[in-house]
């Protein structure tokens, strides 16, 4: 027995452009004829042989017009209300609003589905804020009450000059972490909206990563951690200031999260048209159940570290590689060190 084809017919929309151009013929045509055979209608069974040209034309125009606006309340004015009482509810802030699109004529259709877009879109917007007010706002509230707090510490005229330099630099680190965080919110704000240019040029791949690791020198100097690298030289077409986020914040936990005196292992290589980057430390490792949130944001696994960054990092990573082509894979367990893996396409 033969299979049942599976192949689903793609319906054919309609078109009004060449329906309205087929109009103006036929409104033309009805003027040329339709005299002549009323007037022999007229003739025949009324004995009225020259119809009024004033009558005449009021006739046609009566007809016709009937005709085009039954046509156009059909095609257009019904689809044309049901979108303006969609807009109403877009207006009053339910960006859950959705048209179904059931029309016919192709234009109509295109209306409806750039309207559920834009309604898509600014229901997102709608969400950022939220997440703005919910979580950032607490974000901010951390680094600012520690600095408050010191501030008025060095109200006090009896500290010593060691005490006041403390502060001085708690102060700054709170900046520091004001100044992040900001930053990464403003990035990842352009990222989702894809409110970033792409300016891709090619570019090596592996020394943009060694910059990306020497960047990082004072903190892996503090960790006393050892580096493994090995990697090919590769030649990849992105955008390049937007994927040294990606090493940076990579490399970065990798010597964050290892232990004092551990080791990080960095591999890049290239397999036909498909780049392999990978980054392993020696460190705390991630639960099945941290590793089901890393890429939200504002999660912070350990809590222990909270003070060192703001959760915003491999949110920020994920969403770059997605807009890039890529993806990110993570492999970890408790007590055993994790390790990243991005995946690019070279073109």
């Amino acid at each position: 027995m033969g299979r049942k084809s599976t192949i689903k017919r793609q319906k054919n929309y309609i078109h009004m452009r060449p329906y309205f151009i087929f109009l103006v013929f036929l409104i033309l045509g009805i003027a040329i004829v339709g005299e002549s055979v009323v007037e022999t209608i007229l003739a025949r069974h009324f004995q009225i042989r020259e119809l009024p040209t004033i009558l005449w034309l009021l006739g046609v125009v009566l007809i016709i017009g009937v005709g085009i606006s039954f046509c156009v309340h059909r095609l257009f004015l019904r689809h044309i209300s049901k979108l303006g009482r969609a807009m109403n509810r877009i207006m009053a802030g339910d960006f859950d609003t959705r048209i179904e699109i059931n029309s016919n004529v192709q234009e109509i259709r295109d209306i409806y589905n750039n309207f559920n877009l834009m309604a898509k879109g600014l229901g997102t917007m709608e969400m950022l804020q939220n997440d703005f007010v919910s979580n950032v706002s607490h974000e901010f509230k951390t680094p600012l009450n520690a600095i408050e707090g010191y501030v008025t510490l060095l109200e006090d005229r009896s500290l010593s000059p060691e005490e006041q330099e403390e502060y001085v630099e708690k102060i700054l680190l709170n900046t520091h972490r004001l100044s992040e965080l900001v930053g990464n919110i403003l990035l990842l704000s352009k990222v989702e909206h894809q409110a970033i240019q792409e300016k891709k040029s090619q570019y090596r791949l592996d020394e943009q990563i060694r910059q990306a690791i020497l960047s990082l020198e004072p903190k892996w100097i503090e960790q006393e951690i050892e580096f493994d690298v090995e990697m090919d030289e590769v030649l990849y077409y992105g955008n390049e200031s937007m994927m040294m986020h990606v090493w940076t914040n990579l490399i970065g936990n990798a010597i964050k999260f290892s232990r004092v005196g551990g080791g990080v292992t960095i591999r890049l290589s290239q397999f036909g048209e498909e780049i392999r980057f990978s980054v392993s430390d020696t460190g705390v490792g991630m639960s099945a159940e941290e590793k089901k949130h890393i890429f939200d944001k504002f999660y912070q696994g350990d809590t222990s570290r909270k003070s060192e960054g703001n959760g915003l990092g491999l949110a920020l990573v994920m969403r770059i590689l997605r807009m890039s082509g890529g993806r990110i894979s993570v492999q970890s367990e408790p007590g055993k060190g994790s390790c990243f893996s991005v995946f690019l396409l070279k073109k």
